[in-house]
């Protein structure tokens, strides 16, 4: 089982509807305004229920969406049937399906994601993510800081550690903001941090 994944496949139904209770808009409002013009190439990593994919191909981008835990991407299908979501069962921090197919994209969701990986992990992530960034292209991504749920492996980064891992990778800060839990979890907040191609 890949590390980061523990504790998704089992409750992937209940998952869903969680995310799904959330819009796209609410998550993103924020950082929306710093996201390409459709129609844009993008990648949704850790794609969940697919809410978030399903909402960027309405506004008309080509979305592909990577979720490795196999109930998830079903629940997604299942919810998004119709949507014209390209979905890859592949996962971080190497995402090694991506870079054989040599895709390059403008925008890089990692939506309550980077909290899954270790230091280690996350040098590599960086280095992968990075080397699929269209020369213009932007990632965001949400940080998680609070409580890590039993049955679940998380850490706590910091916008700072992501911003000083990022510039190692020819990358730099566009956005930093920090935000309330969207679904009411007092113990809980997060960072929003969006990159791009240092010029």
């Amino acid at each position: 089982m890949i590390k980061g994944t523990q504790g998704y496949g089992n409750n992937a139904s209940a998952l869903a509807e969680q995310y799904e209770s959330i819009t796209f808009g609410d998550v993103h409002h924020e950082v929306m305004h710093l996201f390409p013009s459709p129609p844009a190439r993008v990648l949704d990593v850790g794609a969940g229920s697919g809410r978030d994919a399903a909402a960027l191909t309405v506004l008309g981008h080509r979305v592909v969406a990577v979720e490795p835990t196999d109930k998830l991407r079903q629940e997604g299908l299942r919810l998004h049937k119709g949507k014209p979501i390209e979905w890859v069962d592949d996962h971080l921090p190497d995402l090694l399906q991506l870079h054989r197919r040599k895709d390059r994209f403008d925008l890089i969701l990692l939506t309550a994601v980077w909290m899954h990986l270790d230091i280690q992990e996350r040098q590599t992530a960086m280095k992968s993510l990075a080397g699929l960034l269209n020369a213009n292209g932007r990632i965001s991504m949400s940080l998680r800081h609070g409580p890590v749920p039993q049955g679940r492996r998380m850490f706590d980064v910091s916008a700072d550690e992501t911003i000083e891992l990022a510039g190692l990778h020819g990358l730099e800060a566009v956005h930093v903001a920090e935000r309330n839990d969207m679904l009411g979890r007092s113990e809980i907040r997060w960072t929003f941090v969006v990159l791009k191609t240092r010029t």
